[in-house]
């Protein structure tokens, strides 16, 4: 590790203790208000309903209602980058196909069927493929981050942690909330829900979101303005809740989306050699394309779901049945310009890649005891399965057509056993096959079946100990499994498909967790470590223009993260986040290709012409640190409403791109911030805003594309606009 590495890591390491010793010495000021405390946070993130202060994990919580603010001006699920610490979130598909890491652990590989460490769990199902993880978030209850590896209760694919989110469900009283918004490129949201009774033992509640913005990017080699950049999206979700008895439930959701929009925007040349700060060719409003065909993205997916509780009395069966299925395409001018610019382009890249037919089907059925005895448990079986019809044109050859498989069977089994009063200790297993297959259908060069599987246990053991009522303290070690992988990418260009073996992790944490000063502070945080062995990476681009997976020797990290909330009165709330995360791709053999176009400046030792040695480096797209904080304010009128302010503002720091370092290919200190300025009724009937997204308009990298030219792109610009919120009751 060089000095420059050791200062920096220093520092990371010096914020993040300071905003932790700040949150202890703020909230040491004497109290304003003694009557406001934070609220209980209630989590399913063991499959029970539990409160956040009780479980044995790092768990982020945000509710719906700051979501809904972030998602504000338009964006997608990809604004939760950087809004939790840990969490980090980026994508070179637009608004399909997003990546997912925490603690550093993701996949960088933009292929639609690209696997991740990371699960998307919506209403207790998982979104497997890339493009379901694009699932639109609108009329939500809350979100839950699971840091760490969570294969005991949610499966394989999960050794980075998972994202949960929990819908507004029917009820047996009449409510409602709507968001509608209006702002810059005429932006235009509205999301919404309404629900309640139908009969005395049937519920319903119906759920919209439509988002819209005008084209806004011009085209400076065709001479055409506002032609790519904007986007349609509607979304549509229906549930209906029959409870025929006390001990009988059974909740049906079928949902559906529409998106019409832009792929991914590629600035050509927008890095210069040997820095990694924009340069004059970028200009956000202006492309120069002769390719893309306008960077067409058009995607429609549906699906539905059927969750049955049946009470017996001392347990609980609980059964899962869920379907989803997608299809789609997206194009886009990947050189990012045109023979004549902007800087040197060798050679013009234009594709085309989606999705034919892609279906998924999974079952879970769990039975799960009491919560009221020294002894809880629960068991359970999963199927799932899933086919995936890809297809990429790479423009100058037949479009390739590949077929992938999923198969994957498990069996687990968690229980928590209380010690004592104080301290109970929690154990889970879960055996899980999986098998994957992959077909050519129209191969440029033919190629045979290509067929991996293995079966993997999983396991975690926690203790956790109350220390006093306001303060606990717990350890968890777990074992996490991500089952073997195809990539057929290269198929399309004339290559072969690469796999990558399981990669297994074994994590380490010990954490608190803490409500003090008569519950005006929650404060929790967690240390961690892991190593990863065989850690699937993907080698984007680079010389060859390849997408290839492979598996290192091993991959290290070790961090932590503090979750805050300062209730400092009636009238004023403050959360902050911080994490910090070393990683280590530890393979002293490993090399790969580094760009293609010779314009980057690679600081790795050679191991040959064009390849270099990628021990030690960070893993791709892993900030060194994540730092959010959000503030509330409210001046209440005395007529049963108040003028209210809330600002949300997030830091991320260095995150290397790819797997090699270089010059050029990383981002350090890219932050956004929002505002939100308004009147609310105290009842929470309505309220009217104005807000801001990226306020401050800030220009950030997001990824790069390494095989042509210094290729970027970068975050949604700033929109500002009004909104309106209602509520019943």
């Amino acid at each position: 590790m060089n000095k420059t590495t050791s200062a920096r890591r220093g520092l990371a390491l010096s914020c993040g203790v300071a905003a932790l010793t700040a949150a202890l010495a703020t909230a040491a000021v004497p109290a304003l208000a003694q009557e406001a405390t934070v609220s209980e946070i209630v989590v399913t993130a063991q499959k029970r309903s539990e409160n956040l202060q009780d479980v044995p994990l790092s768990v982020a919580a945000v509710d719906g209602e700051e979501l809904q603010t972030i998602a504000a001006g338009g964006d997608d699920i990809l604004a939760l980058a950087a809004r939790v610490p840990a969490l980090y979130a980026e994508s070179s598909n637009g608004r399909i196909a997003p990546r997912f890491y925490i603690r550093g652990l993701g996949n960088s590989d933009f292929d639609i069927a690209a696997s991740q460490p990371v699960s998307i769990i919506m209403d207790e199902v998982v979104m497997e493929n890339v493009v379901l993880k694009s699932t639109p978030l609108f009329d939500l209850d809350r979100m839950e981050v699971l840091r760490g590896p969570q294969g005991t209760l949610f499966g394989r694919n999960t050794t980075a942690g998972i994202i949960k989110f929990d819908t507004v469900k029917p009820s047996d009283t009449l409510s409602a909330r709507a968001t509608a918004s209006v702002g810059s490129f005429n932006t235009v949201t509205f999301d919404g829900g309404i629900g309640g009774p139908l009969s005395d033992s049937l519920s319903a509640r119906a759920s919209v979101l439509v988002q819209h913005r005008d084209d806004w990017i011009s085209n400076g080699f065709t001479g055409k303005n506002d032609v790519m950049g904007g986007f349609d999206e509607v979304a549509a979700r229906l549930q209906f809740l029959f409870t025929p008895s006390d001990s009988l439930s059974a909740l049906f959701n079928i949902h559906t989306r529409s998106l019409d929009g832009t792929s991914a925007i590629f600035r050509a040349n927008v890095l210069t050699k040997g820095s990694n700060k924009l340069n004059g060719n970028y200009d956000r409003d202006r492309v120069f394309y002769n390719g893309g065909g306008g960077n067409p993205q058009a995607y429609d997916a549906w699906g539905s779901s059927l969750k049955i509780e049946y009470d017996l009395g001392d347990v609980t069966l609980t059964s899962i049945t869920a379907f989803e299925t997608a299809n789609g395409s997206g194009r886009g001018d990947i050189d990012g310009g045109n023979p004549g610019g902007p800087g040197f382009i060798p050679f013009g890249s234009d594709t085309s890649d989606g999705v034919r037919d892609l279906d998924q089907v999974s079952q879970e059925i769990r039975l799960a005891s009491g919560t009221d005895q020294a002894l809880t448990w629960q068991v359970g079986a999963y199927y799932f399965s899933s086919e995936l019809e890809v297809f990429t044109d790479p423009g100058f050859v037949a479009a390739t057509t590949l077929i992938h498989e999923n198969t994957s069977w498990a069996v687990f089994g968690q229980a928590t056993y209380d010690l004592s009063e104080a301290t109970r200790l929690t154990g889970g297993l879960r055996w899980t096959s999986d098998e994957k297959d992959l077909t050519g259908v129209t191969p440029p060069i033919p190629f045979a079946k290509v067929n991996v599987s293995d079966e993997q246990f999983s396991w975690d053991v926690s203790l956790f100990h109350d220390l006093s009522d306001d303060v606990s303290v717990y350890g968890r070690v777990a074992r996490g499994f991500r089952g073997p992988s195809i990539q057929g990418r290269d198929v399309a260009f004339f290559g072969a498909p690469s796999v990558a073996q399981s990669e297994t992790i074994l994590s380490w944490e010990a954490g608190f967790k803490s409500e003090l000063f008569d519950r005006r502070v929650r404060l929790n945080g967690a240390l961690f470590t892991y190593t990863i062995t065989d850690p699937q990476f993907s080698a984007v681009g680079g010389a060859g223009n390849n997408t290839i997976l492979l598996n290192a020797e091993e991959g290290k990290a070790w961090g932590f993260e503090v979750d805050g909330e300062w209730v400092v009165s009636e009238n004023l709330v403050l959360t902050a986040g911080y994490s910090f995360s070393d990683t280590e791709i530890s393979d002293s053999k490993l090399t790969v290709a580094v760009c293609g176009s010779g314009q980057c400046t690679p600081t790795d030792k050679v191991a040959a012409v064009g390849r270099v040695f990628v021990d030690g480096n960070p893993f791709p797209n892993a900030p060194e640190y994540i730092f959010d904080v959000t503030a509330r304010f409210s001046l209440p009128l005395g007529n049963g409403g108040e003028l209210f302010a809330f600002t949300d503002w997030s830091v991320q720091g260095k995150t290397n791109l790819f797997l090699y370092e270089s010059k050029e290919f990383y981002t350090d200190g890219n932050f956004e911030g929002g505002l939100k300025l308004g009147y609310a009724r105290d009842d929470g009937a309505w309220e009217l805003a104005l807000f801001g997204r990226n306020i401050t308009d800030e220009d950030n990298v997001k990824g790069a594309i390494d095989f042509n030219n210094n290729t970027a792109f970068v975050n949604e610009p700033r929109v500002i606009g009004v909104s309106l919120t209602a509520r019943l009751p």
